[in-house]
Order: structure tokens, then sequence, then C-alpha cells
């Protein structure tokens, strides 16, 4: 009788015992259940890679426009943008920026191409440590940068030719002004341009000037030419600013002439174009240049081969073309 007490006695231990290590076992699932969205959470933090955006200039509207384009991949493609530029337009400041960049170890940058040897070497230097790098808005094909995404520069200038040419009747005298002398993306407009005007003796490109990225100076050195080239039938501008400088110009000196021809879509460009003092625009897609080199960096960490160039979209904005647009043209 003793020895079927024991024997209970130890089944009723061994049932405790099995219900306590049960117990303890549900309890461990439920706190991994509870902790592991946390992991998870931290995982995601720790894979999201950390992407550099160094704009030409901090609060410009089109570099905005590109911080949002990435902005908005990044999002989609479960990245982190730090978007960094200079104040003003300083070149110094934009290697110091990607200099920054590379000792913070980001996992990728996106700058804008400077047409400079020392911006080849910063380049060079983060790619030898593992950095991608792609250049938006203007490139630096010296370099070993990854791949360029942004407008193909030497065609819109081919376009703003074929412009100029159909609304001349290929036959007057044109000025360029263009945003700076050194940026590559502006030569190659010029040289695009320059391509088409010389397939028509009737046309003479007869000056070029810098506005240095300056409506003021656009405004001023415009005054130059009116003074010098008295019956100069286009003025033809190839940085976003141009074209609303040399309009002030043309307004208070020859309002009857010369034609203009701008680049870029400020809204006060698309007023000038809607007054009729401005002739039209050629228009760049500075949103889907962010959006692309989002795109195209996370196809390169998908071990995904890159064109060298990814070129985005040209549009030309004129007056029957903004009345489409609208439905009406402003008053």
């Amino acid at each position: 009788m003793s020895h079927r007490k024991w024997n209970i006695a130890i089944a009723i231990l061994f049932l405790i015992f099995a219900g306590l290590l049960g117990s303890f076992y549900l309890s461990t699932l439920r706190i991994r259940q509870l902790i592991e969205p946390i992991l998870s959470d931290d995982s995601a933090r720790a894979a999201q890679r950390h992407v550099v955006l160094i704009s030409q200039e901090l609060d410009n509207p089109y570099w905005r426009s590109i911080e949002q384009g990435a902005t908005e991949a990044s999002a989609k493609y479960g990245m982190q943008l730090e978007y960094e530029g200079p104040i003003r337009i300083d070149p110094k400041e934009q290697l110091k920026l990607l200099e920054k960049a590379i000792s913070a170890k980001a996992d990728a940058v996106l700058v804008q191409g400077m047409n400079d040897p020392q911006s080849v070497a910063v380049i060079d230097q983060a790619v030898s440590q593992g950095i991608p790098v792609i250049t938006v808005d203007t490139d630096e094909p010296t370099s070993r940068r990854l791949a360029y995404v942004g407008t193909n520069n030497l065609d819109a200038g081919k376009i703003m030719g074929g412009l100029v040419a159909k609304a001349a009747g290929n036959r007057g005298s044109v000025a360029v002004m263009i945003g700076n002398e050194l940026a590559p993306n502006q030569l190659l407009r010029l040289e695009g341009f320059r391509s088409v005007i010389g397939r028509f003796p009737g046309l003479s490109l007869v000056d070029v000037r810098s506005s240095d990225i300056s409506r003021l100076q656009a405004t001023g050195e415009t005054e130059k030419l009116l003074i010098r080239y008295p019956n100069l039938d286009f003025v033809v501008g190839l940085s976003a600013l141009d074209g609303i400088g040399i309009a002030d110009a043309v307004e208070r000196m020859r309002p009857n002439g010369p034609q203009i021809f701008a680049f870029d879509a400020l809204q006060e460009t698309l007023l000038q174009i809607e007054s009729g003092r401005i002739h039209s625009t050629i228009v760049q897609q500075p949103y889907d240049m962010g959006y692309d080199a989002i795109t195209q960096l996370n196809a390169f960490f998908q071990g995904k081969e890159l064109p060298e160039q990814h070129f985005t979209e040209i549009k030309v904005l004129d007056q029957p073309a903004l009345t489409n647009k609208t439905g009406e043209t402003s008053s």
C-alpha cells in the first residue's frame, strides 16, 4: 500500500512539473511573439542603406524637386536618404560635403558633376572605398562614377537650335546666354546648339555670354548685347534664370524684340511664355532624375548591371502647349 502511495506521489509530482514546464514554454512563446516585431524592425533599420544626395544649392527649387523624387524612391526601396548642399552655390562646399559623406561611410552618394579634377579625385576616392557614386543633373564622365542620371544636354542644345531655326525661318542673328562657362552641362548644350545653327548659313551666332547662374547678371549681359547688336533677332538662355533675366532687359530696352528662348520651367518663365514675352522653353525633369537615380542604385544593389548613362525626358513648352495643358492662358 505504501508502495502504491509512493507511485501516486511521483505521478502527481510529474504532472505538476509537466504543467510548470508547459507554462514556461507558453510564456517563452508569448515573449518571443512580443519582441519579434521589435527585432524585425531593428533588423530592417540596420539593413537600410544610407544614401547621401548632395545638391548644387540647398533650397534651389530645381534641386528640391530632385530631392522629392529621390525621397519617394528611397521610401519605396527601403533606403534612408540624407539631403545636403551649400546654402549658396559653392563647388568647394559641395566637395567638402562629398568628403563628409565618405567619412561617414555612406552606402551610396548622388552628386552633381563639376568638370573639375578635384571633383574627379574625390568621386574616385569614394568608389575606391566601396561607395558607389551616381552623378545627377551634370555628369563627371572621366571619374569612376557608377552612372549618370539626367538630361541629355547635347540633345537639349540641338532641340533648342531647331526651335530657333524654325522661328527664324533659317535667317537672323542669335546671341546665347549660358549659366557658367565651365559647367559641362552648359557647354554640351552650347555644343548641340552650335551644331544645328551651323547648318544654316543665314543664321549667325554673334555672341555667347555668361550669367553666372544669376538673373541680375543675365539682365546686365543682355543689356550689353542689345547695345552692341541693335538689330539682334534672338537671345537664347541655356540655364534656368537666364530666360527671365533676358526678358527683364528686353522689356526695358527693346519691348518689340528680340525673341527669347529659355530653359527650365520656373513659374515666372511660364508666365512670360503665356504673355508672349518668351517664345518657348526646354523643360527638364528634375523629379525623375532623383527618382530614377535611386531606382538605378536599387538595381545595382540587386546585382544588376547599369547603363553608363540614363537620360530623363526633355519637353518643349510654348504658348500653345501651355494653353492645351491648362485649357486657358493666364491673363
